[in-house]
C-alpha cells in the first residue's frame, strides 16, 4: 500500500473500478476489501465517489476515449484513463491534478508503466476537447438502450437513461408512520407518497437521528412499495421468500404480521438478523433456497422479490448496467418462473401472493406473469389503485400491475416490476345424504 494517501485513494478506485466491471457484485466485494479498509472515512470517500463517477458515466467517457486511441490499451490503463476524466470533468479535482495523479498511478502498477505517456497524452486531449456530453443513448450499453427503446419507446429510453448519469438521495422506510413528520424535520427529510422519507443528507447512516434508534431502515421508495400492496395485517402468517437484505421483511414485521424470511444466503440474513434487533423487530429466518424449501407450511400473505438483472437499481448501482450480459435475462426467467410456482404453493385459499423484480427488462416481470396466470387459474390478478403504496400513478398498468420506471417519480426511484394476485378460496365442501 502507497504511503502517498492520493495515490492510495486512487489505486483503492482503481480496484473498485476493476472489479465492478469483471464480475457482478464485484464493487460490493471490493467496497468491503483491503483496500478501501485501510483507508482514512475521507480518503475511503474520494476512492468511492471517483469510481462511482466513473461508473455513472462510462459510456460518454469511452466514446470520447474511442476518439483519442488507435487501438484499445489493457484493461488496467483503460480503467486509469476512465478514472482520470471522471475525477477532471465531473469531481472538484483540479484538471493538472487529475492528469497528474493518472500518470502517478499508471506508473505505480507494473503492467501499467510503460503507458504513461499514453495516459498523460490522452487526459490532455480530453481536457482541450472538453467533457463529453450526457447523451442518453450513450449512457447505457447499447443492447440495453436498445432493449428499453423497444420495450417503452424512444422517449421513455432516453428519460431512464438520463437518470444513470444522477447521484441519487437517500430514501427511508420508517417502522411506524406516526413518527414522519418528526424524522423528516430533523433529517431534512421530505415525506413521498406512501410514506417514504427522501433526504439528500450524507455521512455515514448510524449517525444520523433514529438510526440507533431503529426508526428507520434505508429502502429506496419503489423497494417499499411491494410490501405495501402486500397489506399484510396484524396476526396474519406473511413469507418473504428471497428476503434479504431485508427491508421488506422489516415493513411486514412493522405492520404486526407473523414473518418468515427465507433466503439462500446466511451472511445476508445474518445482516437482516442485525436490522431486526436494531428495529426491535421479530422475524423467523430461514437459510435455504426458496424453490426447494422443504416445509409444508401455508400463509396468509407471500412477497417474491425474485433474482433478477437488477437494471433498474442503477441509480444507487451503476456497475449493474456494465456487468450485465444479455444471455442472464433468459437465464434468469427461468429461475424466476421455478420460485413464482414454488411460491404459490405457499399460499393460503384466499390468501395474497406479490410478485415483484428490481428489472427493467418485460421477460422478468410482466412475461412472467402472463405465462403464470396462464398456467395457474386458481390465482387471478387483485389490481392496484391509482396510488396505492405510494406507486406513481404513471406506473399502473391497464390490468393493474406496475410498471415502475425511474423517472416516474420526481427525483428518480429504482425501477420495478409489481404484481398483486389472490388465490381461490377453497370451495366448501357440500354435505347431505346421496
Amino acid at each position: 500500500m502507497s504511503s502517498d494517501p492520493q495515490l492510495a485513494a486512487r489505486t483503492a478506485a482503481l480496484e473498485l473500478l476493476d472489479a465492478a466491471l469483471s464480475r457482478r457484485a464485484g464493487l460490493d466485494e471490493a467496497l468491503a476489501g483491503p483496500a478501501m479498509s485501510r483507508l482514512p472515512p475521507r480518503d475511503r470517500a474520494f476512492a468511492r465517489a471517483v469510481a462511482m463517477a466513473a461508473l455513472r458515466r462510462l459510456g460518454p467517457i469511452d466514446k470520447a476515449l474511442s476518439a483519442k486511441l488507435n487501438r484499445p490499451p489493457p484493461p488496467a490503463v483503460l480503467n486509469i484513463l476512465r478514472l482520470g476524466a471522471a475525477q477532471a470533468f465531473w469531481l472538484d479535482v483540479p484538471e493538472f491534478a487529475a492528469v497528474a495523479t493518472s500518470v502517478e498511478l499508471a506508473a505505480s502498477r507494473k503492467g501499467t508503466r510503460a503507458f504513461k505517456g499514453l495516459v498523460n497524452a490522452v487526459l490532455r486531449g480530453l481536457l482541450r476537447d472538453g467533457p463529453p456530453a450526457d447523451d442518453p443513448a450513450a449512457l447505457a450499453p447499447p443492447w440495453l438502450y436498445a432493449r428499453w427503446r423497444a420495450a417503452y419507446g424512444e422517449a421513455g429510453a432516453q428519460a431512464v437513461a438520463t437518470l444513470i448519469a444522477q447521484e441519487p438521495a437517500t430514501d427511508l422506510t420508517l417502522k411506524s408512520s406516526e413518527e414522519a413528520e418528526g424524522i423528516a424535520e430533523t433529517l431534512d427529510a421530505q415525506v413521498l407518497p406512501g410514506g417514504s422519507l427522501r433526504t439528500s443528507r450524507r455521512g455515514d447512516l448510524a449517525e444520523w437521528p433514529g438510526y440507533a434508534e431503529g426508526a428507520w431502515w434505508v429502502q429506496d421508495a419503489s423497494a417499499a412499495i411491494p410490501a405495501r400492496l402486500l397489506a399484510a395485517q396484524p396476526g396474519e402468517t406473511a413469507l418473504d421468500l428471497c428476503a434479504a437484505p431485508g427491508g421488506k421483511t422489516l415493513q411486514l414485521a412493522a405492520a404486526g404480521a407473523q414473518v418468515t424470511a427465507v433466503d439462500r444466503s446466511a451472511p445476508r440474513l445474518k445482516r437482516l438478523s442485525a436490522n431486526l434487533a436494531r428495529t426491535g423487530l421479530s422475524a423467523e429466518t430461514v437459510v435455504a433456497d426458496a424453490a426447494t424449501w422443504g416445509e409444508g407450511r401455508t400463509f396468509d400473505a407471500v412477497l417474491l422479490d425474485a433474482p433478477c438483472t437488477a437494471t433498474g437499481t442503477f441509480r444507487r448501482h451503476p456497475d449493474v448496467l456494465w456487468a450485465a450480459r444479455p444471455g442472464e435475462v433468459a437465464s434468469l426467467a427461468a429461475v424466476q418462473a421455478s420460485l413464482l410456482a414454488a411460491a404459490a404453493e405457499r399460499v393460503k385459499p384466499g390468501g395474497r401472493l406479490v410478485y415483484c423484480v428490481c428489472s427493467l427488462e418485460p421477460e422478468e416481470g410482466e412475461a412472467q406473469i402472463e405465462r403464470f396466470l396462464a398456467a395457474r387459474p386458481d390465482f387471478s390478478l387483485a389490481p392496484a389503485s391509482p396510488g396505492e403504496g405510494g406507486a406513481p400513478e404513471a406506473s399502473l398498468k391497464p390490468d393493474g400491475t406496475l410498471r415502475i420506471l425511474p423517472h416516474h417519480l420526481p427525483g428518480g426511484c429504482d425501477g420495478f416490476y409489481v404484481a398483486r394476485m389472490v388465490r381461490q378460496a377453497a370451495l366448501p365442501v357440500s354435505g347431505g345424504a346421496r
